[in-house]
């Protein structure tokens, strides 16, 4: 992730959690994610993985796509390819780019790539407010969600159920990349 935007979500994740008047204790409660953690990712001092990502997003009642966005707001309804926010995991290689302009407020299509031997996990809490579904657009992906394991191949979508762990795995010998389109609900899904 460039420099310039792991500070820029740096103050996201505060002025986010500032705005709604929450404390470092409260959202580490709410998220999973030690106090110190937050504290380091606060100042800029940690890249932070997609999956500690996810755990404060949710705490703060965001998708990682919107707390993404919010990190660059260009403030459009047109995002041209060259202005996507292009985002690499630093622990896994996964390669996240937000494709809707930030201006979209009730749908965001997400564009992954997933290098062979990567797993991301994401906590239940992560999909609490949101409807998700996954279109495969090349490669294989192994999805679980809870107890239930989907091989997605090219051409498959996958309609996101009840918020449960999710793990988004490529066993495959080549690159999967996947659409996520996402929609935030109006109440908490349980």
């Amino acid at each position: 992730m460039p420099h310039d935007l792991n500070e820029a979500l740096a103050r996201t994740v505060h002025s986010a959690r500032v705005e709604q008047g929450m404390s470092i204790t409260a959202l580490a409660e709410l998220s999973g994610v030690s106090r110190t953690m937050i504290n380091r990712i606060e100042r800029s001092e940690v890249q932070p993985t997609a999956a500690l990502l996810a755990r404060l997003s949710a705490g703060l009642g965001l998708t990682l796509s919107q707390l993404i966005v919010r990190a660059e707001d260009p403030g459009s309804r047109l995002r041209r390819a060259e202005d996507q926010q292009v985002w690499t995991d630093p622990d896994t290689g996964y390669v996240r780019r937000a494709l809707s302009p930030a201006m979209a407020a009730s749908l965001e299509l997400v564009d992954v790539t997933l290098p062979p031997g990567a797993t991301v996990h994401y906590p239940a809490d992560a999909f609490r407010f949101i409807d998700q579904q996954i279109w495969v657009i090349d490669g294989t992906l192994d999805f679980t969600e809870g107890d239930a394991l989907h091989r997605l191949y090219a051409g498959d979508c996958l309609q996101l159920g009840e918020p449960a762990e999710c793990v988004f795995a490529n066993a495959g010998p080549r690159d999967c990349r996947y659409l996520v389109a996402l929609s935030k609900t109006s109440r908490a899904k349980t």
